[in-house]
């Protein structure tokens, strides 16, 4: 079944259209997504590599969990059922605090555009590594990451080639509220 989304104007409102992730990104139409990071009392971070076969970013780490919002979906909503597909975990809306909104553009070859305004949510994980169960479509692997290794990683700029290109302030904002957080 296709992924219908809701497209959304450039400050991020929603325009009243609906069309299929497909045709959104064909054209790099506006849509909202959901990035979830799961992090630890002891100042560890979740984070997951994407799949292979993905379409943008291949095999690189990004965010414990992302995805798109469905047409119709609430935020939380999808940031709940997000987490359930792609990790196994199960958690509720009020698990989940959100830290705001990033917007972005990715042009990422000819006919595919990401553009996308990517709600951030923080979560506690409170389950061992090995509980969780990766969505093989989705998710080449999972690792908990000291805090300061994402740091330095993104937001200092030492590896960013590994990582989805979300770029330094966004990092900048994750890291610093899972910082006061743990």
């Amino acid at each position: 079944m296709e992924e219908i989304v809701d497209i959304l104007d450039e400050q991020g409102h929603p325009t009243g259209e609906s069309l299929s992730k497909a045709e959104a990104h064909r054209r790099g139409l506006f849509h909202p997504t959901v990035h979830i990071w799961l992090y630890t009392q002891n100042g560890k971070v979740l984070i997951q590599q994407r799949g292979r076969y993905k379409d943008n970013f291949p095999l690189l780490w990004d965010a414990s969990v992302a995805g798109h919002v469905h047409h119709g979906e609430t935020i939380p909503g999808a940031a709940v059922r997000e987490v359930g597909e792609e990790i196994g975990l199960r958690v509720a809306q009020s698990d989940l605090e959100f830290i705001g909104t990033a917007k972005a553009v990715h042009n990422l070859s000819k006919g595919y555009i990401d553009a996308e305004f990517h709600h951030i949510f923080l979560c506690g994980l409170r389950v061992p590594l090995k509980s969780l169960s990766p969505q093989a479509s989705e998710v080449e692997a999972l690792r908990l990451l000291p805090l300061i290794t994402l740091a330095e990683e993104t937001w200092g700029l030492a590896s960013t080639a590994k990582y989805v290109p979300h770029g330094p302030s966004y990092y900048s904002m994750v890291i610093s509220e899972i910082k006061k957080r743990t």
